[in-house]
């Protein structure tokens, strides 16, 4: 399996590339080019807030028309007529980036930007086959449109989901039988199951609070007890959190909390440290909005909780935590990405067999700026080198790559890999909706599987469980039916009423 393609890989060496040249022209080997000076710019302006991006990563109507407009907003220069800038007028704060620099940044990205992307090459064909897995599909009576941002389960087996349109946590035994619903405040999207001191089954919640890139904190954490039927907040006012890891990092004997604020222009990683009333002080580790999925862990050997975090907007890329014994960490950054890749997700598996854990990451979130089907949208490998680097080892293109769970699905001692993609082709390649990449003998080799499922739903979320007990792991995907549909003219043909569907394994 390659990297990325070849294309791709030119694309983003292509700033690096101009940069040497701008340090050769100072020992005088040429003038630099009108090219090479803006490139300059771009990095030396663009490069103070994210990782400098290529002309190459976007085409020519995407940058004039959308993606170069909004980022002149936000460094403070004016559009009119939707794609042209004029100067500030007087009494006008100055921007950012001065306005002639800004021109040439234009002029620079439009001179070099493709017509159109090419579609990056698939390294091995899909093969549109079940591979081992058969649907399970809930009992259904309510027929409105479902928008399911939650598959979860329990120890026990049984399902929940929670829909994003009425605010609703719904319970289904492993039969794929309701046998209970709560009302939240907002769609719950993130779920972790404990006992009451009385031994009741609760829910630690986490709701968004409001499923639009908005700065507005009304996301809350809370308590739901699933046998009374009773909800506790325990912190109200956070701005749109998606995650949230309860466990004493500190060692003080309190629960601390760490959530993930995706927030828009705002949000970060927050830490919320339990005091002796039972209260949480609130404490930004990072203010870096896009903070989307947090793993602990401790990863330094030390004996104390770590963390490491993937952030998805603006400045994308995945951080280490590392806890400072003292109730706070220190962070570095182990990996950058554009931020045109719309990082989704991440999870930490040992691919090589080395006893080192390696990054598995996805990109594809294309609900923003530039909705163009991406050639380096996809799942990726990052093998760990060991003292926190980490290095691409594989990549296969997946349009609109949602989230990667890596497993041993069919049991034979090699990790497979399970993927759905919200912003697939669902045009011409419906199937990359859902792909399992059955592991081969010979490390980072995989067989993609798509099963014939495309018309059962639109996989925004999933998880894997094993619901039905019998000792291997079945995958639970979640349908977000209606909405989002980024493709012109493209009309949904799946089946808008299905809250989720269960695949389950039957290659044990």
């Amino acid at each position: 399996m390659s990297a990325q393609p070849m294309s791709i890989r030119k694309g983003l060496l292509y700033s690096s590339f101009v940069f040497a040249s701008i340090i050769a022209i100072t020992v005088g080997c040429h003038t630099p080019t009108r090219d090479e000076q803006a490139a300059a710019l771009a990095d030396k302006h663009c490069g103070s807030c994210h990782m400098p991006v290529s002309p190459a990563l976007l085409d020519s109507v995407t940058w004039n028309d959308h993606v170069l407009p909004a980022m002149a907003q936000r460094v403070g220069i004016r559009v009119w007529n939707e794609t042209s800038y004029y100067p500030p007028m007087p009494g006008d704060p100055a921007p950012a980036i001065p306005f002639k620099e800004w021109t040439e940044i234009v002029a620079y990205y439009q001179r070099n930007a493709p017509k159109k992307l090419k579609p990056a090459e698939v390294p091995v064909p899909l093969r549109h086959e079940w591979s081992g897995f058969q649907i399970g599909l809930p009992q259904v009576k309510d027929t409105s449109t479902r928008s399911t941002v939650l598959v979860a389960a329990d120890s026990a087996g049984n399902i929940y989901t929670a829909d994003a349109y009425d605010n609703t946590l719904t319970r289904w035994n492993p039969q794929l039988v309701l046998t209970g619903s709560w009302k939240t405040h907002s769609p719950v999207v993130d779920i972790a199951f404990r006992q009451s001191p009385q031994r009741q089954l609760l829910a630690r919640i986490t709701q968004i609070g409001d499923m639009r890139a908005v700065d507005k904190p009304s996301g809350i954490i809370a308590d739901l007890n699933l046998e009374a039927g009773t909800t506790t907040d325990i912190k109200p006012y956070l701005q749109r959190p998606v995650q949230t890891i309860a466990l004493d990092f500190d060692k003080d004997g309190r629960e601390e909390m760490v959530t993930c604020a995706f927030g828009h222009h705002t949000g970060g990683l927050i830490y919320l440290r339990q005091q002796a009333d039972g209260k949480y002080e609130e404490r930004a580790l990072m203010e870096l909005p896009g903070a989307t999925k947090a793993i602990p862990g401790d990863f330094n050997n030390d004996g104390w909780t770590d963390l490491m975090v993937l952030f998805a907007a603006g400045e994308e890329g995945i951080w280490l935590f590392e806890n400072d014994k003292k109730g706070g960490f220190s962070s570095k950054n182990l990996i950058k990405f554009p931020p045109v890749y719309g990082s989704t997700s991440f999870q930490l598996a040992d691919f090589n067999g080395d006893g080192k854990l390696d990054i598995l990451y996805t990109c594809g979130d294309n609900a923003d700026y530039s909705i163009v089907l991406k050639p380096y949208h996809g799942v990726y490998i990052y093998l760990n080198e060991g003292n926190n680097q980490y290095k691409q080892a594989w990549f296969y293109p997946v349009n609109g790559c949602t989230k990667a769970i890596a497993a041993d699905f069919n049991q034979d001692g090699q990790l497979d890999i399970a993927t759905i993609a919200f912003f697939a082709d669902l045009e011409k390649n419906p199937g990359e909706k859902f792909i399992l990449f059955q592991g081969n003998e010979k490390p980072l080799q995989f067989t993609p599987f798509a099963p014939p499922i495309e018309k059962e739903g639109h996989w925004m979320t999933m998880e894997a469980a094993d619901i039905d007990k019998d000792g291997d792991l079945d995958i639970l995907l979640g349908n977000y039916a209606k909405g989002f549909i980024v493709q012109e003219d493209y009309k949904p043909n799946w089946k808008e009423y299905q809250p989720f569907i269960v695949l389950f394994n039957t290659l044990r």
